[in-house]
Parts: C-alpha cells; sequence; structure tokens
C-alpha cells in the first residue's frame, strides 16, 4: 500500500519538503522547475493547485513530465513544459515566484556557463521570488576533490562537476541582488561527494 506521504509528495527532495513544512513557499502562484526531468519536484505543487511550468534538455522527461502533469493535474497545458537548455528559457522576465534548480548547476561546462544558467535563473524569477538550488560543493571536501580545468573537478566518487565554495555562493548572493532565506547547508557523503543547499529570496 503506498504511504500517504508519497500519495501527497510523490518523491520530492527532502530539503524541498522541509520548506513546504516551513510555509515558505505558500503564496508562491508560478513555479518552474528547473532541469524538471520526471517532475518528482513538482508532484506537491501540480497536486495542489499551483501554476507549474518545467524545462529540461531531454526530450524524454518532458514527455515525462507532460504525463505525469495530466494525471495530477488534468487542467494545466502541456506547453508549460519546455524542451530547452537552462541558458536560453523561453519565458519572459520576473515571471516566476519559485525557481527549482535541483542537481542542475553542477553540470556546468566552465564558470562563464555557470554564470550564464544562474543568471538566466535569475532573470526569470520576479522580485520577492524564491530560488532553490541543490548543486554539488567542494564544502566539506576541499582537500578530496582533484581540480580539473574550468573550474571542474573529479570527486572521490569518480564523477566530474563543476564545483562552487562557500565564498562563491556568498559572492553570488550578493552580486545578484538576492539574500539567503535559509542558511547554506551541506550535505557530505562519506566523504565522496557534497551537496550543497543554496536558497535566495530576490530582493
Amino acid at each position: 500500500m503506498k504511504s500517504k506521504l508519497l500519495e501527497s509528495f510523490g518523491n520530492i527532495d527532502i530539503y524541498i519538503f522541509d520548506q513546504l513544512l516551513k510555509g515558505r513557499f505558500d503564496n508562491c502562484e508560478k513555479i518552474l522547475d528547473v532541469g524538471c526531468g520526471g517532475g518528482r519536484n513538482i508532484f506537491y505543487f501540480l497536486k495542489n493547485g499551483f501554476d507549474v511550468f518545467g524545462v529540461d534538455v531531454d526530450a524524454g522527461a518532458i514527455e515525462s513530465v507532460k504525463a505525469m502533469a495530466q494525471q495530477q493535474a488534468p487542467g494545466i497545458p502541456s506547453a508549460n513544459f519546455v524542451l530547452a537548455r537552462v541558458e536560453d528559457m523561453p519565458f519572459q522576465d520576473a515571471f516566476f515566484d519559485l525557481v527549482i534548480c535541483s542537481a542542475v548547476l553542477h553540470f556546468a561546462n566552465d564558470k562563464e556557463n555557470f554564470e550564464q544558467m544562474l543568471r538566466s535563473v535569475w532573470r526569470v524569477l520576479k522580485p520577492g521570488g524564491f530560488f532553490f538550488a541543490r548543486l554539488a560543493s567542494d564544502i566539506g571536501i576541499e582537500a578530496l576533490v582533484k581540480p580539473l580545468e574550468n573550474g571542474r573537478y573529479l570527486l572521490p566518487d569518480g564523477s566530474v562537476r563543476y564545483l562552487v565554495s562557500h565564498n562563491a555562493l556568498m559572492h553570488y548572493t550578493e552580486e545578484l541582488g538576492g539574500e539567503l532565506f535559509e542558511p547554506i547547508k551541506t550535505t557530505v557523503v562519506d566523504n565522496l561527494r557534497a551537496m550543497t543547499t543554496w536558497c535566495m529570496k530576490k530582493l
């Protein structure tokens, strides 16, 4: 028997679930999931009447999230889910109340690409809106990652990612004109990788 939590929230990222419990996103109306995949982080929002959008570079993912959206929110337009790169999202400026960007930014090719993606996400967020990101970092494993080139590192788990530092996140927060609505939190997984939660409000 499927658990009530799974029926209500799906396989949502636990750190987004934490924000829901705090009521942080209660007044958000338009929500964008950047790199939405099959839609695990928008399941709850679809079921509860939010105006949900998604982008992904994988055509199969877009078809999958469209099908899921029709099951959970039959009235939502399939055109809300778009095949697009993060750097080139087809949305107007200041359109969304909440942008979710989970496990996406660390696939940047280099610093320039990272900043292109970040600024594209920030562009479509309304003033007063919330930005939620989970991304790989070097926080807590600085001595264990091997620098390659262009800001990319070899992690102890064998993967290659573009990594940010705590100082870099604070720099971008200030540069973009944001403020943290949650302290930066990092989970170090058995000294193999570090995943950081970065939560900003657009001022």
